[in-house]
Formats: C-alpha cells, structure tokens, sequence
C-alpha cells in the first residue's frame, strides 16, 4: 500500500458530503477503512469504489444511528471483535438546524445534541484508550466557524459547536504528552446536503455569500494537511480563515450589536 499512514482510520458520517470525501482522501494512506453513517446502501457503494481504486485497501461498512448510545457500544464492539483499533478518529457526523429557537423541532434539537456532542464525545472516549496505550493516534473532530459565534437562526447548532471545539482544544493538551494529535476543523459554508437536512421545509438559505463557499475538496484536504501538521485548529479557505481572525478580535460587546444586524431567516 502506498503512504500508509493510519493502520485503521474510522470516518464518521460517512455516507455523504465531507465523511464521504474523507473517505475517499483517506483510502490511499490507510490498511483498513472504517465508515459509519445511517445509509447502508451509500456506504456499499462507497466501499466498493474505493475498493476498486485503492489495491490492497479494506473498507468496513457499519450502519449504525449514532444518536443510539446502543449503535455506538456496537460499533466499537464490533471493531474491537475484529480485532481492530483505530489510530485515527474523524468525528465527521453532524446535524443542524436553522430557524428560531422557540419554533424548532425538540426531536431535531435533541438528535442535533446526540450526534453533535455526545456522539463525538462518547466515541473519543471509548476509542482514545487504545490509542494512548499505543503510543500513537489522531482524532479530528469536525466543528464549524459558527463555534465562534453566538448566532441566531444557528442558535443550538452554534453551541454545539463551541463545545467541539473548546473540548478538542482541552483534550490536546490532556494527551499531548502520549503521542496523540487532536485538531478541530472549522471550516464556514460548505455545498453538501447538510443545508437540505438543517433547513425547514424548501428553505436552505442560510445568508452565506457564494464567494464564501469553500469545496468540500479543499476542506478535507487542508485538514487532512493540517493534521499531518499537528495543528490544534484549522480554518479552511483563506476568507474563512480572514473571517476567523477578524471573529477573535472582536469584543462580545461588538459581536452582539453585528448577529443582531445579521440577515434573519
């Protein structure tokens, strides 16, 4: 195999948009493959291109809801009777939601906290073990530029968010002393279906700029080098990464009178 970093590398929400381009960056530098998401059949049929294309390459679908605390003990059950442990974690999987608070959909709101926070958090902590007694791994959580924003119409998904990155940034420094990297990609607005899946109804327009957008090709790749790098964060896009430097110089005072001039849905 060639440039095999990752002995096994376990990709989160892998099924469509950024977890599918993970994939499919990734198989090159691993052994094994690990993708989870809910959507068996897209999973399948990504299995098999990668397969094809990448000789020498095992790919491991998994089905699993990882709103189910359940799906997720079977999940690393699973690897873990298979002999497998991954050395690199993407916490790809996510959920938003756009519109007011007060008119959301509670059973969206809390799959939105299942998956965005306790997924990611229960997965790191079930899989960070091996990896510390190892003595090597990666875990790349997948957080937002709406981390550092307290943003209306973005209201729970924003603070899902603060919490990706503020608890990638306080494990990095938990675990550098053993080998392990931990990074959060904050990328901004990315074409995936996740407008489709975050808006109500036919409504997916978020507010964003065209010329903000950056492809989901870039995305990966700039974390993927930033990993290699050790970087604790990165901000893919150079608008995206002005716009995040612009964001830390700005006094909560400023910030609050700017979110509430922001276009509202």
């Amino acid at each position: 195999m060639p440039d095999v970093r990752y002995s096994c590398a376990l990709v989160t929400g892998a099924s469509a948009g950024l977890g599918a381009e993970f994939a499919r960056q990734l198989a090159p530098h691993c052994a094994v493959l690990v993708l989870v998401a809910r959507r068996s059949e897209r999973l399948v049929e990504l299995a098999g291109e990668l397969e094809k294309a990448n000789e020498g390459l095992r790919v491991m679908p998994l089905e699993a809801d990882l709103t189910d605390p359940s799906a997720r003990l079977q999940t690393v059950g699973h690897l873990l009777s298979k002999g497998l442990a991954p050395d690199l974690l993407v916490n790809n999987a996510g959920l938003g939601d756009y519109g007011e608070f007060v008119t959301s959909d509670w059973m969206k709101v809390e799959s939105m906290l299942r998956l965005n926070v306790e997924a990611l958090t229960h997965l790191t902590h079930a899989l960070l073990p091996t990896m510390i007694e190892q003595g090597r791994g990666s875990i790349l959580n997948v957080s937002s530029l709406a981390s550092l924003l307290p943003m209306p119409d973005f209201a729970v998904y924003a603070a899902t968010k603060a919490y990706v990155t503020s608890f990638s940034e306080a494990l990095r420094i938990e675990t550098q002393d053993h080998g392990i990297k931990v990074m959060a990609l904050c990328p901004g607005p990315v074409h995936t279906e996740f407008g489709e899946v975050a808006g109500r109804g036919t409504d997916t327009d978020f507010g964003a700029r065209e010329w903000f957008y950056v492809p989901k090709e870039q995305v990966v790749t700039e974390a993927l080098e930033g990993l290699m790098e050790d970087r604790p964060r990165v901000y893919p896009g150079l608008r995206v990464a002005v716009a995040a430097v612009a964001i830390s110089l700005v006094p909560i005072v400023v910030m609050r009178l700017v979110m509430g001039l922001r276009l509202r849905k």
